[in-house]
């Protein structure tokens, strides 16, 4: 049972047996920077606010970290196995552990009032926009 290799797989399994299967193993760490690989983010202008849209399906609300800094909104994701899934003895796992962050620059972020809630995997985050923005340009006449 050993040799078993999973339908899913069979792709992979058919690509280490290609030639060139060296080849991509040593370009796969640069795959894992992909930004597809990590999970999906929308941001909607509401008027007042923005609301940032995460999906996040089977995060607990404890393995997520939300931080605004300076206009920067970041959303991270740090995902562990319980120990349950440790002590099983299992013959094809395709959940494991992952860490991914995400991040926007929002310009006229307020850093009070910022919401955040995740229901049935999707993380959403309200962050209102400053009633005055603040200008950070300054013009210099030329003479």
């Amino acid at each position: 049972m050993a040799g078993m290799v999973p339908f899913s797989d069979r792709e992979q399994a058919l690509r280490r047996a290609w030639p060139f299967g060296a080849l991509d193993d040593f370009f796969a760490p640069l795959a894992a920077f992909d930004s597809s690989d990590a999970f999906k983010m929308n941001v909607e202008d509401k008027g007042d606010s923005y609301e940032v849209t995460a999906e996040l399906p089977g995060v607990k609300k404890d393995e997520v970290e939300v931080e605004l800094s300076e206009g920067r909104l970041s959303i991270s994701v740090d995902k562990k196995e319980s120990d349950e899934d440790k002590s099983k003895d299992w013959l094809q796992k395709e959940t494991s552990e992952w860490k991914a962050t995400r991040g926007v620059y929002l310009k006229d972020a307020a850093d009070e009032g910022l919401t955040a809630k995740l229901a049935d995997g999707v993380l959403t985050v309200g962050v209102p926009k400053l009633a005055e923005a603040k200008s950070n340009v300054t013009k210099v006449t030329v003479e």
